[in-house]
Formats: C-alpha cells, structure tokens, sequence
C-alpha cells in the first residue's frame, strides 16, 4: 500500500474484474493510512485481539455507509490482517480476522465444496477469514482477477456452504 493515496473502486472497473450486473458491488472509498494514523481506539482495539502484533500496513475503507480500517500485521507466526468496523463514535468492533493459507491446507470439506461448486475456481490465492459469529469464511482467487474472491465457501457449525452473494465484510 502506498501512502495517503485515495482510490475509488467504480461499479465498471468491477464488471471489468467479471462480476455481473446481479453481483454488483457498491462503490468503495479507501484510503491508505500510516499505522500511527489509526484511531488510537482502533490499535487498542487490534493489539487486545492479537497480543503481540507489529502493525505494518493500514486502509480506511467506506462503503455503503459503514466506516472500516484493514489493519494489517505481523506476529510470531505469521502475516495477519483485522479489518476493524466503525460502530458509532470512536467506538469499532473486529469483525473478520484473516490470514492467507496454502489451498492444500484448506479443510478437506472445504476443497470439496469448492470442487462440487458451478462456478469452477482453481484458487492462485486462499484467504481464511475468521468471523466474529464463529463462521469462517474461505475466499478463493482466481488467476488474474488478484482484486476480488472468485469463490467463497462459508463453514458455520459444521455446515459448509458456498456463498452465493459476495460477503460483506
């Protein structure tokens, strides 16, 4: 991420990426931020969730009238990212943890779900989102479209399902 650059994330540039018109994603302001830019609130927030982390990298994202900050870090064991929701005034909530993995080391349940699914994705990337209700979310790359999950299958007490919208967070 390059410093204090603003980038705008248009309806068109997402159907160039091939999402359609019934998958279309609202537009997103981001806003590339230096770690000791935070919210003092928000890198509470993030070292009480993840004792021990160095903070690297930070984005501001808008969308659709909510207020985030992907906050990404290093720890011990590896590279991590939080991406922190604005909840009211000064006040944030962890909503997602995540964390690239290798596609072999996804659960067994997952690659099949992803292998039974109709859209087809060989994933060139794999990222695993820890959600805040328990669920977790495997997004899957495709080859040459690096913006945008291709795929995602979703794993909530026990059930594996593969999303047919785009998650939110």
């Amino acid at each position: 991420m390059s410093a204090t650059r603003t980038t705008f994330l248009s309806l068109a540039a997402l159907a160039t990426l091939g999402v359609g018109a019934a998958q279309a994603q609202p537009v997103t302001k981001i806003t590339e931020l230096k770690p000791a830019d935070l919210p003092s609130a928000v890198t509470a927030l993030v070292k009480g969730t993840v004792p021990g982390i160095t903070i690297l990298e930070a984005q501001k994202k808008e969308r659709e009238g909510r207020i985030y900050f992907d906050v990404e870090g290093k720890t011990p064991e590896g590279e991590i990212e939080l991406d922190v929701m604005q909840t009211g005034e000064g006040a944030y909530s962890v909503v997602e943890i995540q964390r690239d993995i290798a596609w072999a080391d996804a659960p067994t349940e997952v690659r099949a779900a992803a292998a039974k699914a109709e859209k087809k994705v060989e994933p060139v990337r794999v990222i695993e989102s820890k959600q805040t209700d328990g669920s977790v979310i495997y997004e899957l790359f495709a080859a040459g479209v690096p913006k945008d999950p291709s795929l995602e299958i979703m794993v909530k007490g026990g059930q594996v399902s593969v999303l047919k919208e785009v998650w939110p967070h």
